[in-house]
């Protein structure tokens, strides 16, 4: 499939363009890329090179993305392209998103066939994920207006580097989005993402005030980001920011690409995390990447019965009624969509 010309860019008299569609605002020159290297000025136009390009194409359970609270039970249709807006040395799927041109396998698809495959594996939503959705934007969205006309829910796994006048334009066709907030200091994401911290904060927030269901996750990694009084001030500002409905997921570090010398992260540290989430009044917090833990179960806020069981990406025990209320208290547990009590299983791959 050839190159896209792209939707988020300004031209200038001298050949050059200003992507818009993230943070980095690439001043690019014709020729060149831009911080992603997939999106590229071609004689003063910006054109997108991975439109349609798949690097991966699977179907998940919904939780792995991971989204408790969202069509819980279901399986999501997942697809992925390489690049990133990121240089994240910890990343788990570097080989797709730090690729150039030619280094992976690519398989080319249409944004309906997309929406067909979805339909045939019976998936309520398709989810953009594995390397960074918001540099593939074009293709989202015209996977999403095609999927939105056939009933088919869409949603983002992204670091949130996205400018506000793009997610403007964008909001509409998005249902859900795990956002990764990385860390809570600037220095952090300057040196390890190559990003700044407050560009993310402001399109979590624009997100959930728009509408689109939002979760966040944390990735706690020994002794980068996990200074408790730290992630103590990232509660705060999940509390005050998007409430404490929106869920938190507080996730394990293993070691990956440039952090092989790191050691996973602390049962302990986790534990902690988990606490600290639920004192300062964050009613959903979980932890990932641990299964069998207590942090990976819903429980209500108001009487603290234990709602929904899990194991691993595995509902095991759902006790909510048909309107999403405690059998014991009656509180109403905050899901978007609807209980799927087989739809999800295990993960399967289709590329």
């Amino acid at each position: 499939m050839p190159a896209q010309k792209a939707r988020f860019y300004e031209s200038s008299p001298d050949g050059s363009v200003r992507c818009t569609l993230c943070p980095h605002r690439c001043l690019i020159k014709p020729g060149r890329r831009g911080f992603c290297n997939t999106r590229e000025n071609r004689d003063g136009e910006l054109y997108s090179i991975i439109y349609g390009e798949l690097t991966a194409a699977a179907v998940d359970p919904v939780e792995k993305k991971p989204l408790f609270h969202f069509e819980p039970g279901s399986g999501t249709f997942s697809i992925s392209s390489w690049g990133c807006n990121f240089h994240c040395p910890w990343c788990q799927n570097w080989h797709i998103s730090q690729a150039r041109p030619g280094d992976v396998a690519t398989a080319q698809a249409s944004p309906e066939r997309i929406v067909e495959m979805a339909k045939r594996h019976n998936c309520p939503s398709i989810s953009f994920t594995y390397n960074e959705p918001i540099i593939w934007m074009e293709f989202v969205v015209d996977v999403s207006e095609i999927a939105k006309k056939q009933g088919i829910k869409t949603v983002l796994v992204t670091n949130g580097y996205i400018t506000p006048e793009a997610l403007e334009q964008v909001y509409h066709l998005i249902d859900a989005a795990n956002v990764d907030v990385k860390g809570f200091n600037e220095e952090f994401y300057r040196k390890y993402c190559g990003a700044e911290l407050e560009a993310v904060l402001q399109a979590v927030e624009m997100m959930h005030e728009k509408g689109i269901h939002v979760e966040t996750t944390n990735l706690i990694i020994p002794g980068l980001n996990d200074d408790m009084e730290e992630f103590r001030r990232m509660c705060r500002w999940h509390l005050d920011s998007l409430g404490p409905d929106v869920p938190l997921h507080v996730s394990r570090f293993f070691p990956q690409y440039k952090m092989t010398h790191l050691m996973p992260t602390p049962v302990e540290t986790l534990a902690k995390a988990w606490k600290i989430a639920r004192e300062e009044g964050l009613n959903y917090v979980y932890v990932g990447n641990l299964p069998g833990n207590e942090g990976e179960h819903t429980y209500c806020p108001n009487c603290g019965e234990l709602v929904i069981k899990r194991y691993g990406f595995r509902i095991e025990r759902w006790k909510l009624d048909d309107e999403m209320r405690c059998p014991k208290c009656g509180t109403k547990i905050p899901i978007a969509g609807e209980y799927h009590p087989s739809g999800g299983g295990l993960p399967f791959s289709l590329l």
